[in-house]
Parts: structure tokens; C-alpha cells; sequence
């Protein structure tokens, strides 16, 4: 092997080095300073496509939804925060207090609002299944996070 092939090699390990400690440092720094700015909070799981046919059956509906994860140890009062889609339908949280280390799903059919399970009350389906972007603004319109799917985006 040649001198500038082992020196090329060594170059593009140290590149490559250097590119993954700058990608893992960076999305880090980014996120300690966003954590001071908004509640921890975050979609931790999406079902788009409810299982079986989309027959817009209330059952249907309700097995498409969004799960909201509080990562902090503190309640998170979410009065006034959204839930939208790339098309634009909003769901608005109206009184809602997400406890510490809590989840809580919310379906895009009709249903009675509890701690773990809060409804829409829509009769057409909202998350499309092949691609789409949940986007959960704070009461300031703020983005807390999103998750998208479909179209080349990448699961988190």
C-alpha cells in the first residue's frame, strides 16, 4: 500500500470521526437549551393507520392517535397547546394537566377525556397513512416537537 492511499484512509477515518462526534454533539447542545425553553414534553408514538379497513366506524377512528409523552417529573399544564397535521386540522387542549412521567394518547374519534385517553370527537380520519407531520405547539404557538412519516422523512 502507498504512502497517499494510507494517508487518504487516514484522512477520511478522521473525517468520519470528526462527522459523527459533530452530529452527536450538536442535535445534544441544541437539545440541553431547548429543554430550559419548553416542558419536556414530546409525541413518543404515532399510530396513523388504524389496523383494518378505514370504514370510518368510531372504533376505526379511534385506533388512529398520537401519543404525548411528559418527560419531566413535574405536571405539565397543556391548556392551549396544539396538535396538527400537514393538512391543517387542529386539535386543541383545553384544560389538560399531564402528570410527571405520564403518557397520554389522544384518538382521533369520539370518546369521554380521561388521564391516559383524550378524543378528537372527529368522524373523518386525520393522520394520513402513507405521509404525514404531527407538529405540538405550546400555548405561545411555540413547536415543541414533531414526528413525521412517509415521503422520505425519518422515524426518531
Amino acid at each position: 500500500m502507498s504512502a497517499a492511499v494510507t494517508a487518504r484512509r487516514i484522512a477520511a477515518t478522521v473525517l468520519t470521526a470528526g462527522a459523527v462526534v459533530s452530529a452527536v454533539a450538536l442535535p445534544a447542545s441544541a437539545h440541553d437549551n431547548d429543554r430550559h425553553r419548553h416542558p419536556r414534553v414530546e409525541i413518543s408514538a404515532v399510530q396513523a393507520d388504524s389496523p383494518g379497513r378505514d370504514n370510518y366506524s368510531n372504533r376505526s377512528l379511534n385506533a388512529e392517535w398520537v401519543e404525548l409523552t411528559n418527560n419531566n417529573r413535574r405536571a405539565v399544564n397543556l391548556d392551549g397547546w396544539t396538535l396538527r397535521d400537514e393538512d391543517g386540522h387542529r386539535y386543541r387542549f383545553d384544560n389538560v394537566r399531564l402528570a410527571g412521567r405520564a403518557t397520554v394518547r389522544v384518538h382521533t374519534g369520539i370518546g369521554r377525556d380521561t388521564r391516559t385517553d383524550l378524543y378528537q370527537d372527529r368522524r373523518n380520519y386525520v393522520w394520513d397513512n402513507r405521509f404525514d407531520t404531527a407538529t405540538l405547539r405550546d400555548d405561545r404557538g411555540r413547536t415543541v416537537d414533531t414526528e413525521s412519516w412517509g415521503r422520505g422523512h425519518h422515524h426518531r
